[in-house]
């Protein structure tokens, strides 16, 4: 096989097509939007991205690690803001250690640069309508047109996100497994301007965060000087995209709950109503390949909610995987594809976990104060025992040699340990103390042995 189909010109899409022309492929990516570089298809929709560790592996192996890093703002940990603006910070892990904050649109435009001038040729406008597995064929409409076309395929990758139409003709095969979770709330891009002069206007190097128990806001900053803002809301109930119906619910709304932020939002309520409110959806599937010939790979195979900013890292894994197989297995995709599933397919479904678990902890637990202690004294153990403990957190964002799967194993051994420790008698008053010390190394010998 020398030609390679794609469908789907997203951030994965990108990145697999210049993978694999630099291996010698032709390769074909057909998009169903029109070309997001000569429009703005972004506009209120797109949540900021945390690249990480992981991530920028899978970038490092095309030469564009360096660059977006350069583009990107460091973020070195939470900057949380309670209900009367105070501040607290938590470091994301060691000193210098930082997940960046990129444009998606801005990404997403030099992929497909970089793309076409590796040769990748980019058809835009072609919506996938069917894809017939057995004859090796996608049928597309074009958008402009509604010109019905017939392209047949050698190798074909469906890097077409949350709602893949390859996924779709999977679907449609005997035993194929699939579900889709939604959360209850959803969400809506806001917009803190720049100060005077391009500067910001609150700590550049942090992602900020209103935890309020039920919703939250965050916030990434930009390198205009500026801020995306995303309200992660329910959809119903008292404080709900349902309950703010007119400009006043809204105004009241936030300056009850995040006085900090309106001041710094001067555009706050035409960006509330001009903005789309869009929901978040968790896809597990199985199997994601058909045959020798079909994969999916990204959010087609496994979409997750961003509470872990993982959602980029995970599908630029993928392909950073595949081609770790590809150089394994020679051109022997009969070999390829099923190592392929056999390796993502479980560190697909822990992250989906892990994301979903981190909407609770980022809304509802990072300002209170049992949780903060609980994380003062996990680092303590960090510091003690590097060896034997790596808090999650490390070891999904900054540990890319370490698997989401075992990652969240060792997580949940990690949170039996730490439910012991925070159950003893004055733990506020001497989780410094050597004898806690001592109970922490015996829970994990322990754990260890069992």
């Amino acid at each position: 096989m020398k030609n390679v189909t794609l469908l789907g010109a997203g951030l994965v899409g990108s990145l697999l097509a210049v993978y694999m022309r630099r291996r010698g492929y032709a390769v074909d990516i057909y998009e169903r939007r029109p070309d997001l570089r000569k429009a703005d298809a972004y506009g209120g929709r797109s949540i900021n991205l945390a690249l990480s560790d992981r991530g920028f592996r899978a970038l490092e192996k095309v030469g564009l690690a360096d660059e977006v890093r350069s583009v990107g703002i460091p973020m070195y940990g939470r900057m949380m803001h309670d209900e009367k603006g105070q501040l607290s910070y938590q470091a994301y892990g060691k000193e210098g250690q930082a997940i960046y904050s990129v444009s998606r649109g801005g990404l997403n435009f030099k992929m497909m640069d970089l793309a076409e001038n590796e040769g990748v040729r980019i058809h835009f406008n072609m919506r996938s309508t069917e894809v017939d597995l057995d004859e090796k064929i996608v049928h597309f409409e074009k958008g402009d047109t509604r010109q019905k076309m017939s392209v047949p395929y050698e190798l074909l990758f469906g890097s077409d996100g949350a709602f893949s139409a390859l996924r779709g003709s999977f679907q449609k095969r005997d035993r194929f497994d699939y579900s889709q979770d939604y959360l209850s709330a959803g969400y809506k891009e806001l917009t803190i301007p720049a100060g005077p002069g391009g500067t910001f206007r609150m700590e550049k190097n942090a992602l900020h965060i209103w935890p309020r128990g039920s919703y939250m806001m965050i916030a990434l900053p930009n390198p205009d000087g500026s801020f995306t803002c995303t309200l992660f809301f329910p959809f119903d109930g008292p404080d709900s995209f349902a309950s703010l119906k007119t400009r006043e619910d809204v105004a009241g709304f936030f300056n009850r709950t995040m006085p900090d932020a309106v001041a710094l939002m001067p555009t706050l309520l035409d960006d509330y109503f001009n903005n789309p409110t869009s929901s978040l959806v968790t896809v597990k599937c199985s199997p994601w390949i058909h045959e020798n010939h079909s994969a999916l790979i990204g959010d087609a195979a496994h979409a997750i909610v961003p509470f872990y900013g993982q959602g980029m890292n995970c599908g630029f894994e993928d392909v950073f995987v595949l081609d770790e197989l590809i150089n394994q297995y020679g051109e022997d995709w009969s070999q390829i594809l099923p190592a392929y599933q056999q390796s993502r397919k479980p560190d697909g479904d822990a992250i989906a976990d892990l994301a979903k678990a981190n909407f609770i902890e980022m809304r509802d637990k990072v300002a209170d104060a049992d949780f903060l202690l609980r994380k003062k004294i996990e680092s303590k153990i960090y510091q003690l025992y590097p060896e034997k403990w790596i808090p999650l957190y490390t070891m999904v964002t900054f540990s890319p040699d370490i698997r989401y799967a075992e990652a969240l194993r060792l997580g949940q051994v990690q949170d039996r340990i730490m439910d012991e420790v925070m159950a003893r008698p004055d733990i506020r008053l001497n989780w410094e103390d050597a004898a806690t010390t001592t109970f922490i190394h015996n829970l994990m010998t322990h754990y260890d042995k069992n």
